[in-house]
């Protein structure tokens, strides 16, 4: 199975210097928003079946091209929908931008949404309201602690053994109040902020979600002057396992044989830094790898796809498809 998704992030509202549709091509970037993540991959696999059929090769056994949908925010239904359906085989490559590396696994992540509430305003009598702004900053001062609980806690895995932070913690967005003389000089009542972390293959939703709920309940509890409101918490996206192949070692060894011809010696075998629908192949028993290009830029403004890396994946993934399902002429 050849699998990509064809959906996109949004192309957001910060400032690109290139139309986000226009595929543009400056040197070896090809510009546009989803030419790396990943559009160029579903363009890999789509050469892949030309170029069987163009060159008059018969194989052995089936190739499957899928382009899935529900990928970007976690819904992955796309990809489980073609299982559902039977179209699978004994080895899936999903064409993500592994950077010419062969990724047998990738992280999980869990993104939560998190609404301080407090009263704001200008004038208060006594002092002066600090609104939201110093649970904002006691949340931001005690986040070190659940970074730290994380790296001692997350279990070890070989993929990722190299990573300076293995299941980092971010702060993605913070919003409190609109922006501009427009709006009136005020201390925020609300606060909003969109924290990601990313986990190991085989940690699971109720343990990671436990963790974060300790630490947090922790945090506000031992402040209760300060969160007088409870902070609202909620999960936009679903859960995303991490994933790692069952019996990933036929289908890397041969997929990195068929890169070395082209590559001159073999990528390396590495985890994925985020999550993707890889792990629902993982759930039914297939083995599965992703395997693509390069770029950059990747869900921002201005992102970018290197052309010759992508060329070099579609040689590679060409030979491979050849072996593994048998041209026989």
């Amino acid at each position: 199975v050849l699998s990509g998704h064809i959906d996109t992030v949004p192309t957001g509202t910060l400032p690109w210097t290139r139309d986000p549709f226009g595929g543009e091509v400056e040197g070896n970037r090809l510009y546009g928003r989803g030419s790396n993540d990943m559009k160029a991959g579903v363009a890999i696999n789509l050469f892949i079946m030309e170029a069987l059929e163009k060159m008059g090769l018969r194989l052995a056994g089936d190739v499957v091209f899928e382009s899935v949908v529900d990928e970007e925010f976690g819904g992955v239904n796309g990809t489980l929908a073609g299982r559902v359906r039977g179209h699978n085989g004994d080895a899936a490559v999903i064409t993500e931008p592994s950077f010419l590396r062969v990724c047998p696994g990738h992280r999980g992540g869990r993104t939560v949404h998190i609404t301080l509430r407090a009263s704001g305003g200008i004038f208060e009598e006594g002092k002066f309201p600090s609104g939201v702004m110093d649970q904002l900053r006691h949340f931001l001062n005690s986040l070190k602690d659940f970074e730290e609980h994380r790296r001692k806690t997350a279990p070890e895995h070989e993929l990722f053994g190299r990573s300076a932070d293995p299941v980092p913690v971010s702060i993605t967005k913070v919003h409190t109040s609109p922006w501009g003389t427009n709006e009136p000089i005020t201390v925020p009542e609300t606060c909003k902020i969109e924290m990601y972390w990313q986990l190991m293959p085989g940690e699971t939703q109720e343990a990671v979600e436990r963790e974060f709920f300790d630490w947090f309940n922790g945090m506000v509890d031992a402040s209760p002057d300060l969160f007088t409101t409870k902070p609202e918490v909620t999960f936009p996206i679903r859960w995303l396992p991490g994933g790692m192949s069952p019996n990933p070692g036929p289908l890397v060894s041969g997929l990195r044989t068929c890169a070395a011809k082209v590559l001159g010696s073999q990528p390396a075998i590495a985890g994925l830094d985020g999550p993707c629908d890889m792990y629902i192949f993982h759930q039914l028993g297939i083995p599965a790898v992703l395997w693509g290009p390069s770029g950059g830029n990747t869900h921002g403004a201005d992102e970018y796809l290197d052309i010759d890396t992508a060329v070099a994946a579609a040689k590679a993934l060409l030979l491979f498809v050849c072996d593994w399902c048998g041209a026989v002429s």
